[in-house]
């Protein structure tokens, strides 16, 4: 089992950065894909970014590339999610999920098999 927290969200302007971590527990993520989602009010899970379990490989929505940068830890046990030039309509709970299976890199939220609580992000107009 792995048991994952977020941390970093909060409420920012238009335009604002924030920095959202992912902390592992329960076992190693070094041999997992970590991923990022997020849901904003009435709308679907979407996929936001996800890096490989060596960190040499990611992949983003094309909503967020240039924007976003995703990156591990593994020594620490952590993902980070940087987030540049928020808009409005970013404003969601953002989630960190690594899937049930080793060395499986996917972008589809069914592959992911553990989740954290998320946290809220607020980006205000």
């Amino acid at each position: 089992q792995v048991q994952l927290v977020e941390t970093g969200g909060g409420l920012v302007q238009d335009g604002g950065s924030l920095r959202l971590s992912c902390t592992a527990s329960g076992r190693a993520i070094k041999n997992y894909t970590m991923g990022w989602f997020r849901q904003a009010p009435g709308k679907e899970r979407e996929f936001v970014a996800a890096i490989s379990w060596g960190g040499g490989g990611t992949y983003y929505s094309d909503s967020v590339k240039g924007r976003f940068v995703i990156s591990r830890d593994n020594a620490k046990n952590t993902v980070t999610l940087q987030m540049n030039s928020l808009k409005p309509e970013e404003t969601a709970v953002y989630y960190c999920a690594a899937p049930k299976s080793l060395f499986t890199f996917a972008v589809t939220s069914q592959v992911y098999e553990y989740w954290g609580r998320g946290t809220q992000v607020t980006a205000s107009a």
